[in-house]
């Protein structure tokens, strides 16, 4: 069970980010790292709530406290906590498809219905997407969801409002000319192959794009995570929860 536990050095990190956040309740620091530990193991073997081990405490309650977390936005402000200077000289993106399992349907109405959790059919059937932006270096900076079924260049500007770069590098998935038009609006060079379609190709600079596998990468860092690399969670909230908290701890490496 040791190597699902944060190590000393991590677990002071987050829980100095936790006592600033509003919201929460973190008085009793053995009570809380136990919580974070539950979550840790339920992420990493991706086994359901009820087969949570008797020592991290009773599963509902654990569930119920996570879920109150995500509903706060808590992990996602422990990612966000955890960037520090990104190396901004290139912008990576990318997305990954995860066949989310039959347990991800039937949100309810109330809460928009499955529509509205970014679940959807492609080709590789129930499943959702994840598009990442990750710095030069390959650590993660922004994440969004969407059904399986969507494009990736349809998440490229919203990937990269927002952010100071240099230049970007995509696969060829992303050669639009809204996407284009918009790294040359911020003065950025855009590392991005032509669509072997387009009638005007342009020259790629193929040494520069051999660092696109760092974006890579990170989708395969992530995918350790079992319960990352397939989808349970019926709310598309609580799937960002484990990605944010597995991004952070990414961050912390």
């Amino acid at each position: 069970m040791t190597r699902h536990r944060l190590d000393d050095s991590n677990w002071s990190k987050i829980y100095a980010c936790l006592k600033i956040t509003p919201g929460i309740y973190t008085g009793n620091e053995d009570k809380c790292r136990l919580f974070v530990d539950a979550v840790h193991w339920t992420m990493r073997t991706g086994a359901q709530w009820r087969d949570l081990p008797s020592e991290f405490g009773k599963w509902n309650t654990v569930f119920k406290h996570f879920a109150r977390w995500s509903d706060k936005g808590v992990w996602g402000k422990l990612h966000q906590h955890f960037i520090e200077e990104p190396d901004m000289e290139w912008l990576l993106i990318d997305s990954t498809v995860v066949r989310a399992h039959p347990c991800a349907a039937g949100a309810p109405n109330k809460n928009g219905g499955q529509a509205k959790q970014a679940l959807g059919k492609s080709v590789g059937g129930f499943s959702t997407k994840i598009h990442a932006t990750v710095d030069a270096l390959g650590n993660p900076l922004r994440l969004l969801l969407t059904g399986g079924q969507r494009g990736d260049a349809t998440q490229a500007i919203p990937l990269l409002e927002g952010f100071d770069f240099a230049g970007v590098m995509a696969d060829r998935g992303y050669d639009a000319d809204d996407i284009l038009d918009f790294i040359a609006k911020n003065d950025a060079e855009a590392v991005i192959p032509a669509k072997k379609n387009r009638i005007v190709q342009r020259d790629t600079d193929w040494h520069t794009y051999k660092d696109r596998h760092l974006v890579e990468c990170f989708m395969n860092k992530i995918k350790q995570y079992r319960r990352i690399f397939s989808r349970f969670e019926k709310y598309a909230s609580r799937y960002m929860s484990f990605l944010s908290f597995a991004s952070a701890l990414i961050w912390l490496r």
